[in-house]
């Protein structure tokens, strides 16, 4: 497979054909096909066989972009504007402050969790109506989503996975040799009749964005919160986890799922609010997940550094940063775009965030087309599983002098239409 003998998507032989052609025993060709498989290298449907993956789990969607020339402008990067991200000088020398001041508070041996840090986090989740459950520190929303997941599921077992969805995630759950099950969805979230196929399909966890889903900006409403609470009931042995990664830049209320299952798990990172480069995100559940994370945390990293967690803290209690602000200023970016091109006749969403998505019949057209315009955006095939195609724009950094250059610049591309919903 890795000099290219064998094509992305062919079909395997049965075991005991390949045994018996190779002269080994069944069960030598067996372990060779599991050790595969979990490693994402191919996958297995039952009785149609095995095959070779599209790709490696571990080749990152990151890498289906289109090179962004001098002169062109790059809103394909996914990233918050960096002017409404906080100074961190501040921050840093307040941490380093207080390890100047209590040394013994950064040594081996010290609690993983910095108390004022849990102390915050927790009364942010209350006020958020997210169930009470210890608070852990990961480093990042998908290192917490990992460590979660290969703390309840082995390889083979099924996920579903928002489709469009998060590009990273769609990488981890195969390269975690774990299945992607698509859930569909709509601006107010996952579908129920999405939900339940992909329960129906054999899928034993289930990962939600709660706000600002990347790359459709969509948000669980409170109906739809509890229409998936209502599916989930009759599958309490699934494992539920949230990601909250827009919370401090998104204007909408949080609705959460949990707890509707047993096991669950809620996390909320800092990157988007206070900067990326942090890799910190705060995480609870319930008592048997946490203590699991937490444990095989001590077994590898032990903990996220404290002087980020007690810099965290800072930025949390000096109002170094204006949510409301953030996320007034994300929304006229967001609804300008989206109001200029359903004025042109081009649908796309976007409810909250700080991104928009366009479907379009021609993906690979519309990308190249947009390049030649000026403007280079991201190609939804790093986000889809079997959804539509579509493009993903990033407004975060759009002056209210671009929205209608960069409109016209899409119309031109993609042709105007009655438009596409992104629930398939």
């Amino acid at each position: 497979m890795g000099s290219g003998g064998l094509e992305p998507g062919q079909l395997l032989p049965p075991l005991r054909e390949l045994a018996t052609e190779l002269g080994v025993n069944p069960n030598t060709v067996a372990a060779a096909y599991r050790l595969l498989r979990d490693r994402g290298v191919i996958e297995t449907a039952g009785r149609r066989g095995s095959r070779v993956r599209p790709r490696p789990a571990s080749t990152a969607r990151d890498l289906i972009r289109a090179d962004v020339p001098e002169g062109v402008r790059n809103i394909a990067d996914g990233n918050p504007d960096p002017r409404f991200l906080p100074p961190l000088a501040k921050a840093l020398a307040a941490a380093a402050h207080d390890n100047a001041a209590q040394p013994g508070r950064y040594l081996y041996g010290q609690e993983p969790v910095d108390a004022e840090l849990a102390r915050l986090a927790r009364a942010a989740f209350d006020k958020g109506g997210v169930p009470d459950g210890p608070v852990g520190v990961l480093s990042g929303s998908l290192d917490a989503i990992e460590r979660v997941l290969s703390a309840h599921l082995r390889p083979g077992d099924a996920v579903a996975i928002e489709d469009p969805g998060w590009g990273a995630l769609l990488d981890l759950v195969p390269a975690l040799g774990l299945k992607p099950e698509p859930m569909e969805l709509d601006e107010e979230g996952p579908l129920p009749e999405g939900l339940e196929r992909a329960l129906a399909a054999g899928a034993r966890a289930v990962v939600v964005t709660c706000r600002a889903q990347n790359p459709t900006g969509a948000a669980v409403s409170a109906a739809r919160a509890r229409a998936l609470r209502a599916v989930l009931a009759a599958h309490p042995g699934v494992l539920l986890i949230e990601d909250d990664h827009g919370h401090g830049m998104v204007d909408l209320p949080l609705h959460t799922i949990a707890p509707a299952t047993r096991h669950w798990a809620f996390v909320r990172s800092v990157a988007k609010a206070y900067g990326p480069d942090l890799r910190l995100a705060v995480l609870t559940g319930d008592a048997v997940t946490l203590d699991r994370v937490r444990g095989r945390q001590r077994l590898g990293p032990g903990w996220v550094s404290r002087l980020l967690q007690r810099a965290v803290v800072e930025l949390w209690t000096s109002g170094a940063v204006d949510p409301a602000k953030v996320a007034r200023s994300y929304r006229e970016r967001r609804e300008g775009l989206v109001r200029a091109l359903r004025e042109r006749g081009v649908e796309a969403q976007g409810r909250s965030g700080f991104v928009v998505w366009v479907p379009v019949p021609d993906e690979t057209g519309a990308v190249s087309r947009l390049l030649h315009a000026g403007w280079a955006v991201a190609p939804g095939a790093r986000f889809r599983m079997a959804s539509a195609p579509g493009v993903r724009i990033t407004v975060s950094s759009l002056t209210p002098r671009e929205i209608g250059p960069l409109a016209d610049a899409v119309a031109a591309a993609v042709g105007p239409g009655p438009g596409a919903r992104f629930a398939y």
